[in-house]
């Protein structure tokens, strides 16, 4: 379970804290599409249109890259620097019947990551904030 100074990247994105934790995306309840990050949804005729879903926590990598370059800053709000930073590896991961999520890749080597090799949803720390906080995000890592 997660510590009380562990805070969700932003809200809304993935059930926390939790002991089985999940990505939330949108159904259109309609059509059967899902959409990752979830739709935001203002008034009462969207509400009735679409509807909020957890999705599986396990998939399949689709194709994936190196991170070589520090994101630009802003949108990306991590802790490195052009000094500190670290190329790390980043994939889609296809979730079954589901959606394709874009995400950080951990817990292993470039060498080892396989196209079409089973991935895991994980929540790991991301930075600390400004409080002393940890901000958790999501991730996937090969399945163990």
């Amino acid at each position: 379970m997660a510590e009380s100074n562990q805070v969700p990247i932003a809200e809304g994105l993935f059930t926390w804290p939790s002991n089985d934790p999940h990505l939330i995306g949108t159904r259109e309840k309609s059509t059967g599409r899902i959409t990752f990050p979830p739709i935001k949804r203002y008034g009462d005729e969207q509400e009735a249109r679409y509807e909020d879903i957890e999705l599986a926590t396990r998939g399949t990598l689709w194709t994936w890259t190196i991170q070589r370059f520090l994101p630009k800053s802003p949108p990306y709000a991590g802790p490195e620097t052009m000094e500190t930073f670290k190329p790390y590896p980043v994939g889609y991961v296809e979730l079954p019947g589901q959606v394709m999520v874009e995400s950080r890749l951990v817990d292993c080597e470039p060498e080892d990551l396989k196209i079409g090799m089973e991935m895991e949803l994980i929540i790991t720390k991301f930075k600390e904030d400004d409080d002393g906080n940890d901000v958790m995000m999501f991730a996937f890592r090969p399945a163990q």
